[in-house]
Formats: C-alpha cells, sequence, structure tokens
C-alpha cells in the first residue's frame, strides 16, 4: 500500500486541533480566531511537545486560498454601490490614519536607533490593517449588520487599495533610493484603469451570463461557477500585478449585484470557513518564543503604540468626516493590529535587502499581540463611549454629535458649471478605461488576422475589425450627450460657462480623433503603405484624414449607435437588478434613511403565528411590511389582517437602524448548532390480531386506533407480504401482524385490548 503525502496527514493535524481548540474557545466565550491561532503555536515549529506540520509550502498556499475566499465574502456583502454611498468617509478615515501611522512608525523606528529605511518599512506596515482579522472577529461577534461595520469594511477596501500604491512607492525607494513622482503616479492611474474595467467589464457580463443559465443552476453549479469567477478574478489580478485578496474582493463585489448573491453567499461559506480556518493556523505557526525573548522590548514597544495610535487616529478621522463619538470609537477601536499586508511589505523589503532580518520577525510577533487583542479592543469601543460621555464637556459633545439624524428632503438638485464639469470629467476617464480595453481586445483578435491573412489584407481588416468593436464607445464618447436641456441653460448664463462647455465638448472629439489615429497608425505602419509606394510624411497625413473622416462618420451615423443604448441599459439594469426586484425602488434622495430589507421569519419569533395588526412593527420599530413570499405566492402591501407563518420572507421598510433592531426579533438563530432533545417515549410495536380479536373485519377509519389510543398504524404483515401504510379502508383479518407507533401506556392498553 503506498505511503499518503504529508499533505493528508498535515489536514488531519490542523483541522482535528484547531477544532479541538476552538470548542475550548467557544466553551470559554472567547473568538475562535484565537483559538485557530493557537492550534498553529502548538503544531508550529516552535512548539516541541506536539506533532508538527512536515509540507509547509502546501499549508502556506491553503492559507493563501483561506484568505481569497475571507475577501470573496467580504465582497459578496459591500458591494461597489455601497463603498460609493460611505466613500467620503472611509477615503478621509483611511488617508489620516495612513499618514499618522507613517508618520508615527518612522519616529518610532529612529527612536529605537534603526536605519532609516527600516524606519520607513515600519511606518508603511503600522499603518495597514488586516482584513481577514476585522472580517473573522466580525463573524465571530456577529457585528456585521451594525451601523459602524459598512464603513469599517469599506475603510479596509481603501487600505487595501493604499497597500498597493504603498508597494510601488516602497519598490521605486528600494531600487532607486529616491522617490520617483511620476511612477507613482502612472501606478495609480494603472489601478484605477483597472478597476473602471474590472467593474464597468464584469457588471455587465456576469448578471447577463447568470440571467442565461439561471435555468440551468442547481447548487452545485452555482457553487462551482461563482467559486471559478473568484479565482479567474484572482488570476486576472495578479497578471495586472495586483494582490490575490483585490481580485477576491472585486468579483465577490461584482456578484454582489446579481440575483444570486445570497444564494452564492450561503453557499460559499462554509468553504470560506474551512480555508480561513487554515489560514488563521498558519498564522499561529509563525508564534517563535526565542524571538519574543531576544526582541521582546522592541515588540512591546511596538505593540503599545500601534494600539494608541491606530484607534486614536482612526478615531479622529471618522470625527472629521462627520461621524459622531459612537461610531467613531466602534469603528476606530476595530483597528488596532496589522496583517497580511504589513507580511508584504517585510518580505518586499527582504527581498531588495533593504531592511534588517530581525525587522520581519517582530512585525509577525507584533501582529499575533494584536490578534489576539482585537476581539477585546472591539468590546472595550461601548464601555469606552459611554465612559467619555459622562466626562467630556458639554460644549465638546455637542461638536461630536451627529447632527444629521433628520429626514433630509430636497426636492431637487440645481446643476451647477462645477456640477457640470465634474460630470463630464467622470464620463471621460470611465469611457476612455473602456475604449483602452477594447483597444486591447481588438489589438488581440487582430493578431491572428495580421498572422494568417496576406499582406496588406490584414491590416486594412484588422483596422475595420478594431474600429467596429470601437465605434459605440467612441461615439458615446465624442457625441452622447444627457441633460442637453440644462447644457444650454448654463451657456445662455455668460461667455465664460459657453466656453467651458465649448472646450469640453471638443475635448471629447479630440479624444476620439486621437483614438481613431492611434489604431490607424497602429496597423496601417510604414510597410503597409510601402506597398502602395507611398512614404513618408504623406501616410502619417493619410492616417490622420482617415482619422478625421471616420470620427466625422460617427457623428452622421448617430442614429445607428441606439445599440449602445441597449449597452447601457443592460449595464444599469444589471446593476440595478437586487433593488428593482423588490416590490419598488427607493429613490436616490431617500436612500440616507429608508431602505428595503428582507427577513424570514423564524418558527421561535414572537411574530409567528400573528396578524400584522398584532404586531409592534409600527409601534416600536417605525417600520412596514411591503411584500410577503410564501413558497411561490407573492403577497404585495397586505392587509392588516394578514396572518404570518414561520418562514415566511417578509420585505420590511423603514430607517436603517430600525431595521436593524428588528432583525433580531424576526430572525431568531440559535447558536448552537445541533440540540439534544429528551428521550422519546414513543416507540414502535407490533401486535397479532387474533381470530377473537374485536377489530377482525373492522375497518382502519372505524377501530379508533387513532383516537382511543393515539397509535400510528406504519403496516400490516398479511401472507407473508408487508402492506405499507395502509388505507383507511382496509380492514383487518386474522393472523395479521399489525406494525403501530404510540407511547408505551397507550400501546400496553391496546396490546391488552
Amino acid at each position: 500500500m503506498s505511503e499518503l503525502p504529508a499533505l493528508f496527514s498535515d489536514l488531519a493535524l490542523i483541522l482535528v486541533t484547531a477544532g479541538i481548540t476552538t470548542v475550548i474557545f467557544k466553551w470559554l466565550k472567547q473568538p475562535v480566531v484565537l483559538g485557530y491561532i493557537i492550534a498553529g503555536f502548538l503544531i508550529g515549529p516552535n512548539f516541541e511537545w506536539f506533532p508538527v506540520i512536515k509540507d509547509h509550502t502546501s499549508v502556506e498556499t491553503w492559507s493563501e486560498i483561506g484568505m481569497v475566499f475571507m475577501l470573496f465574502g467580504i465582497g459578496l456583502e459591500f458591494s461597489f454601490k455601497k463603498l460609493k454611498k460611505v466613500g467620503g468617509t472611509v477615503g478621509i478615515t483611511a488617508l489620516t490614519e495612513l499618514v499618522t501611522m507613517c508618520v508615527v512608525g518612522f519616529l518610532l523606528g529612529k527612536l529605537l536607533g534603526w536605519s532609516q529605511m527600516d524606519c520607513i518599512f515600519l511606518g508603511a506596515m503600522l499603518s495597514i490593517s488586516s482584513t481577514t482579522i476585522i472580517a473573522k472577529a466580525f463573524d465571530d461577534m456577529k457585528l456585521h449588520r451594525e451601523k459602524f461595520s459598512g464603513n469599517v469594511i469599506g475603510e479596509l477596501v481603501v487600505e487595501d487599495l493604499e497597500a498597493v500604491l504603498l508597494l510601488v512607492i516602497l519598490s521605486t525607494l528600494a531600487v532607486s533610493k529616491t522617490f520617483d513622482g511620476m511612477q507613482l503616479l502612472t501606478s495609480m492611474l494603472k489601478l484605477a484603469f483597472f478597476l473602471v474595467v474590472w467593474f464597468f467589464g464584469g457588471i455587465f457580463l456576469v448578471p447577463t451570463v447568470l440571467r442565461w443559465a439561471r435555468k440551468f443552476m442547481s447548487e452545485e453549479t452555482l457553487t462551482v461557477f461563482s467559486v471559478g469567477l473568484c479565482f479567474m478574478m484572482v488570476v486576472l489580478a495578479n497578471i495586472a500585478g495586483y494582490s490575490s485578496a483585490l481580485g477576491a474582493f472585486i468579483m465577490g463585489s461584482i456578484l454582489a449585484e446579481t440575483l444570486e448573491a445570497e444564494a452564492i453567499h450561503k453557499l460559499t461559506t462554509p468553504i470560506k470557513n474551512l480555508f480561513g480556518a487554515i489560514f488563521f493556523v498558519s498564522v499561529g505557526m509563525m508564534v517563535d518564543p526565542g524571538i519574543l525573548v531576544n526582541y521582546w522590548w522592541q515588540i512591546l514597544v511596538i505593540t503599545i503604540v500601534l494600539l494608541i495610535f491606530k484607534p486614536l487616529s482612526n478615531v479622529v478621522g471618522r470625527s472629521m468626516a462627520g461621524l459622531d463619538l459612537r461610531q467613531s470609537l466602534q469603528g476606530g477601536m476595530c483597528f488596532c493590529q496589522i496583517g497580511e499586508f504589513s507580511f508584504i511589505i517585510a518580505t518586499l523589503g527582504l527581498s531588495y535587502g533593504v531592511i534588517d532580518e530581525f525587522l520581519y520577525p517582530i512585525i509577525v510577533s507584533v501582529s499575533i499581540i494584536t490578534t489576539f487583542l482585537t476581539p477585546y479592543s472591539i468590546k472595550s469601543a461601548t464601555p469606552m463611549y459611554h465612559w467619555l460621555e459622562r466626562r467630556i464637556p458639554h460644549r465638546l459633545k455637542e461638536r461630536f454629535a451627529n447632527k444629521e439624524t433628520g429626514l433630509r428632503v430636497r426636492s431637487g438638485k440645481q446643476v451647477t458649471m462645477a456640477g457640470f464639469f465634474l460630470r463630464q470629467l467622470k464620463n471621460i476617464v470611465i469611457y476612455l478605461a473602456i475604449i483602452i480595453a477594447m483597444m486591447f481586445i481588438g489589438f488581440f483578435i487582430c493578431t491572428f488576422v495580421m498572422r494568417y491573412v496576406p499582406t496588406p489584407w490584414n491590416s486594412a481588416i484588422s483596422v475595420v475589425i478594431s474600429l467596429t468593436l470601437l465605434s459605440p464607445f467612441l461615439w458615446a464618447m465624442g457625441f452622447k450627450h444627457t441633460l442637453a436641456n440644462t447644457t444650454k441653460k448654463l451657456m445662455e448664463v455668460n461667455r465664460f460657462n459657453k466656453t467651458v462647455i465649448l472646450t469640453v465638448f471638443i475635448l471629447r472629439f479630440v479624444v476620439v480623433l486621437l483614438v481613431s489615429y492611434s489604431v490607424l497608425r497602429h496597423f496601417f505602419t510604414a510597410q503597409f503603405w510601402a506597398v502602395l509606394h507611398i512614404h513618408a510624411p504623406l501616410y502619417k497625413w493619410i492616417n490622420f484624414g482617415f482619422a478625421v473622416v471616420f470620427a466625422l462618420m460617427l457623428r452622421v451615423l448617430s442614429p445607428a449607435m441606439r445599440f449602445y443604448k441597449r449597452i447601457e441599459d443592460r449595464f444599469m439594469d444589471n446593476l440595478n437588478k437586487r433593488q428593482s426586484v423588490q416590490v419598488f425602488a427607493i429613490p436616490e434622495i431617500l436612500q440616507e434613511n429608508c431602505h428595503l430589507q428582507k427577513m424570514t421569519l423564524s418558527p421561535d419569533s414572537v411574530y409567528s403565528g400573528k396578524l400584522i395588526k398584532d404586531t409592534d412593527f409600527r409601534d416600536n420599530y417605525n417600520v412596514s411590511v411591503v411584500s410577503i413570499e410564501r413558497g411561490k405566492q407573492l403577497y404585495e402591501l397586505p392587509k392588516s389582517d394578514f396572518q404570518l407563518f414561520p418562514y415566511d420572507k417578509i420585505t420590511f421598510v423603514g430607517h436603517e437602524d430600525h431595521l436593524r433592531l428588528l432583525e433580531g426579533k424576526v430572525e431568531v438563530f440559535d447558536e448552537q448548532l445541533v440540540r439534544e432533545h429528551e428521550d422519546s417515549e414513543v416507540e414502535m410495536y407490533k401486535v397479532e390480531v387474533k381470530k377473537n380479536s374485536p377489530f377482525v373485519g373492522v375497518a382502519l377509519m372505524d377501530s379508533g386506533l387513532a383516537d382511543r389510543y393515539e397509535a400510528m398504524v406504519i403496516a400490516i404483515e398479511r401472507d407473508g407480504q408487508f402492506i405499507l401504510n395502509p388505507s383507511a379502508k382496509i380492514t383487518f383479518q386474522p393472523k395479521d401482524l399489525v406494525w403501530f407507533v404510540a407511547q408505551k401506556s397507550k400501546a400496553m392498553a391496546l396490546v391488552n385490548s
């Protein structure tokens, strides 16, 4: 018999140890992530009294998969539309924390006597929090639906984007020892380009494919399909030079806009839990008691500084962004750790040889310690808020208070010149990113044409293919106008407005012209024109002339570009599909204070079996029922005498805070996975019908077995044959063996009769 690979024994050791430690930690009412880390330490190379992992490379790969699934799950719960809603708040907070911790880390390194590059890398490593640690803590503590959690997850996403830029900056510093501003700008533009292309392309393609395949989808196929999409985006992100975590998050955010989002989240959660456990076990394996002894005071100092300044800078940033003191503290106290990106930054420094080797184990140790403290830091936010609320001056308390709790409704927005310019600039950036992506796709297709079609026809065919592929998007860039009446009114205000608006429109046309010319120049090269006996500089002017003609043709053919409207409509339909399938759509002007949320009524809920008029939905929670799904039936705007049954899917409308409070009473969940019931008194018995029995010739429905003895007949054995679940009209015959289920006392009375 062949020997099993080491991976099997390693997985058995990891999962069994993790299972035992997490059960113990649940018994102690501690977060299970701490149990995973303890399990990792016990089976790691630094603990001699326990079996150790043999194949570390495979475990690292599996832990990387765990990080991918963690970010994929976060993306499924936090879409790009939500990020847009909290974008200003999380942007200010993340930037405040990044700048503060980079400066604090640099100064701390100087105080410790480290080199300049060590100080720079220390500041970068302390500035990035751990998405996976916070996400796992939220899962364990059931904080995902808390008001502050959305901002926290949004800020973690922004921090991941900041980490990508930090890697670029640090790479530049490590190689050239100088700051290259142009390379940083190029990297930011590259990242923005890929995000736009991935988002718009994904929203257009993925929900469209799922809509077509929906009737063929089972739980199995949907799981395979969604996980496949996740890893496909991970690969694309890696090819583009970004982390696998970013790719997984983006695909999760794309799938979050589909109707299948809830089902995908439910199906992939067990996979996420399995691989996530391996990830945290691998983190625990990095704990080295020897390093803790040798560098204990540096680790202690860095940990204390991190625990003070990182949450403090976050709280300050949240307050600057307009959040009240409670939300600022609840969110800020989540950011008291460093994680996976810090390890990546340290690895980068070691690979370039610009930081000392002792810095990596110090950072790992700080990460382990702060990971242990993260759940307790999160729990401390509410008591800290109550303590501060009693002690801060009244004037300062009013300054921290949230002044936007009331319902703010505006009848409409007045479009200003600044608003018009920003809208046009946003459209130009989006169109340009899509056009560049379509150019690359067209050039890729045309490589086969250039290879297999003879010259010069291959160039001509490639130009036709590329420009045809680009034509709808170039038309949208150059000639698609919205808010025409508003634009006309702005132009009539003064000459400055008219000049700016005309300049913007000319700029859009110039972009179309330049893109068209670049395509023509790419294929109509000097070699192509040489075949036609046309040489430079004449062929450059011919290419430019063709570009002008093509751009003008787009303007003339505007009526023929209606199919672009279908492309845009399909994108918007996919983006808003989850909201549009609800009873009604919440207008954007009300979305800040009014939300729709679907809840499944638990059999253990106090509302199960009640009429709507007998509930406290309106009185105590100020929410209303707008629809109820029961099986395949949809009841819209149910009346007050409508009765609620278990497992009804109820759609409520109300304020987010009120819905959050109500959810715990509607969807009642028991943390205990398997519940042991008391021993049943019901058992199965067998009795033979005697010749003199009073039941001979009596039909089952007339026998009184169910009424008098509370017995259920399961089968009748007659002439060696079994009659399962016999009909109520069947009559008992002598020598019938009757199998029935009843309580013991009732069964004995029946046998005696």
